[in-house]
């Protein structure tokens, strides 16, 4: 069995955010740290604990986006990835869905991988849309938001459960290959070993530019990133807690909210 595992390289949420030339628009340049999206661990842990179960399984990890993407690459063989692709091309693009999924799905084509797995979303854009649109650019079964995978594969068809809205969830076989969106909390993810880091720094990662891969070229334009427009101000009660609940109740009662 092949697995691929699609990875997003992601910003450090934790870094400052830095403002160029006095405009409002944030920039991911060379200086910025990238990791792994979290919600792409929780995928990476389910092709490991497939691989686990059926150690001829190949495990490998494929992400898009600047040099700095590549560490999220080096991780995912951390964590017991067999190799990488990194898809190389500017932080905007990766940020394409269209463009992702075009790129990568030109590669899984020609490398048949009978199991496709995708974090539910980015932590970055949250558009839950590069997993669909490559299932459908391969033609290929698909389901997302999945919280159970059945280990035991029988007939080339996978067990899976899905999370619905209000509560409700589906069971469904999916007749492999095909690809699945994993939701967060499925599994545990494991700290990448030493040693596997270790390999991880020897391993050779393929290198792709994304110009070689696109066609036709990018849907989406990345005109600025920009802070949220502040339209209220806050109120900050001052004195005593006896004076400063009092205040409060006659707010609360001025709103109409008591």
């Amino acid at each position: 069995m092949n697995i691929l595992v699609c990875i997003k390289a992601v910003p450090d949420p934790e870094q400052v955010i830095h403002v160029e030339g006095g405009a409002p628009l944030v920039f991911v340049d060379d200086s910025t740290d990238l990791r792994m999206n979290h919600y792409d661990e929780f995928a990476i842990e389910m092709a490991v604990l497939i691989k686990e179960k059926y150690p001829e399984a190949m495990v490998e990890a494929i992400t898009m986006g600047p040099e700095a993407a590549r560490k999220p690459i080096k991780r995912a063989i951390g964590m017991g990835a067999d190799k990488g692709i990194h898809i190389l091309c500017d932080y905007s693009l990766s940020c394409d869905a269209a463009a992702v999924s075009g790129c990568i799905a030109r590669i899984a084509d020609k490398k048949s991988f009978d199991l496709i797995l995708c974090g539910i979303m980015s932590e970055d854009m949250m558009q839950f849309q590069a997993g669909p649109m490559l299932a459908r650019r391969l033609s290929i079964p698909w389901a997302t938001a999945v919280i159970h995978v059945s280990l035991n594969f029988e007939d080339g068809i996978i067990p899976v459960e899905r999370e619905l809205e209000g509560g409700v969830t589906a069971m469904m076989d999916i007749r492999l290959p095909a690809l699945l969106t994993i939701q967060s909390g499925i599994n545990e993810p494991r700290y990448p070993a030493l040693s596997k880091l270790l390999r991880a720094d020897a391993s050779r990662i393929q290198v792709i530019p994304a110009e070689t891969l696109m066609q036709p070229g990018p849907r989406c334009q990345t005109v600025a990133y920009g802070f949220p427009e502040k339209k209220r101000a806050g109120l900050v009660l001052e004195g005593p807690p006896d004076e400063k609940a009092k205040k409060l109740l006659q707010l609360l009662r001025e709103k109409t909210l008591l």
